[in-house]
């Protein structure tokens, strides 16, 4: 099993993590992300997300993970330019620039034409980059900056 494919199952598992309470950043699961990017409760959360659960599928597949222990996307993105890719495949790390220093992140599970499929963290029915749970989004591909080839 590849990196890309261990990491999708493990996001897969916390779909419907959500923040306790709603849009507060913490829980018991959401701080679980957040630490393991050296942050505490209350910070924005969808690459904390992404980095846990790519570092859970490199230990459990005993490989390196090649992404940043940041929370930060865009300096997730910058930082790891020799993943950056232009096409999305399943398993990429899709990178979000929404302007003014922020940005968001999560999983893509497929491609349908110029359509991503998505597992991503802070994100609400809306597809919020600060909303409170792990879900499915469907976004354009035309809306993304990039994507991280694990």
């Amino acid at each position: 099993m590849t990196l890309a494919q261990k990491t999708i199952e493990i996001a897969t598992a916390q779909i419907g993590v959500e923040e306790i309470p709603r849009n507060s950043n913490s829980g018991p699961e959401v701080e679980i992300y957040l630490r393991s990017v050296g942050l505490s409760k209350g910070y924005a959360w969808c690459m904390a997300f992404v980095y846990w659960c790519t570092q859970k599928a490199s230990l459990q597949i005993n490989t390196k993970n090649p992404l940043k222990k940041t929370a930060g996307v865009l300096d997730q993105y910058n930082s790891r330019p020799l993943l950056a890719e232009k096409t999305p495949k399943p398993g990429d790390v899709f990178i979000m620039d929404l302007k003014n220093g922020l940005g968001h992140a999560g999983f893509v599970e497929k491609i349908v034409g110029s359509t991503i499929y998505t597992i991503e963290g802070n994100t609400n029915d809306t597809g919020s980059r600060e909303g409170y749970k792990v879900a499915r989004r469907k976004r354009d591909i035309k809306n993304v900056k990039g994507f991280l080839r694990l």
